[in-house]
């Protein structure tokens, strides 16, 4: 047990999804584990173990940013053993080619956090994807005829830019092709501590065109991330 999480040893999978948002953690659990167990309720950031395929599989929220995500994920795997994380979400648009309901397997992460940043010195540290679990997702995407695209993200501690597009204006100019709030976190913990991380977005609003994904389209779509992440996770 930890401040933030309940659950005893042995009731996480070594694989475990990381949606941000904990209801979305109850979704997937019902809707697509065989005997879904609560593990976790602290704080109501919620978790989950089952089994997908009939392999052991767990959902844990992790909450909106990078600060929160990285006490689960350290937590997940110094505590509770976790092996193989994968960060499933949406995120916005940065490149006109993207569009709205896309899948991003998200390659390497881009960020202005002070997380990854401070830790570094004079180096600038990229935070990359597990390449075994990006290669599988990628075949298993293709395999499902999922629209995807491979690349760079950025995971941006802010939300509200001051500056709107502008302030990510040089970003796409070097292939960055979307913004959420995690992955970079996800992967250098990964790094750090020598386990498997993929972040895997579907696209849901782009800041370019403006364009918008309705909820009956996000709610499919979203299925279909989470099928392909759930794939992925249980093979890894």
């Amino acid at each position: 047990m930890t401040p933030h999480n309940h659950a005893k040893q042995g009731d996480y999978a070594e694989a475990v999804l990381l949606p941000g948002d904990p209801l979305r953690a109850k979704w997937i659990a019902e809707t697509f584990f065989e005997n879904p167990k609560l593990v976790n309720s602290v704080r109501n950031c919620l978790g989950y173990t089952g089994t997908w395929k009939g392999k052991p599989i767990s959902v844990q929220a992790s909450g909106m940013g990078q600060p929160s995500l990285s006490i689960y994920v350290h937590e997940l795997i110094n505590t509770y053993g976790a092996k193989t994380l994968i960060r499933v979400g949406t995120c916005g648009g940065l490149n006109a080619k993207v569009k709205v309901r896309d899948v991003i397997l998200v390659q390497a992460a881009s960020t202005d956090s002070a997380i990854v940043k401070g830790r570094f010195g004079a180096f600038n540290f990229a935070p990359i994807a597990d390449f075994g679990l990006l290669r599988s997702a990628a075949d298993k995407a293709d395999a499902k005829g999922l629209k995807f695209h491979a690349g760079n993200m950025l995971s941006s501690d802010i939300f509200y830019h001051v500056d709107g597009f502008a302030g990510y204006d040089k970003l796409p100019d070097h292939g960055v092709i979307g913004v959420e709030m995690e992955a970079a976190a996800l992967y250098t913990l990964a790094a750090r501590f020598g386990v498997k991380a993929l972040t895997i977005c579907t696209m849901t609003d782009c800041l370019i065109t403006h364009e918008e994904i309705s909820a009956d389209a996000r709610q499919t779509s979203l299925k279909d991330m989470v099928e392909l992440a759930l794939d992925v996770a249980v093979e890894a």
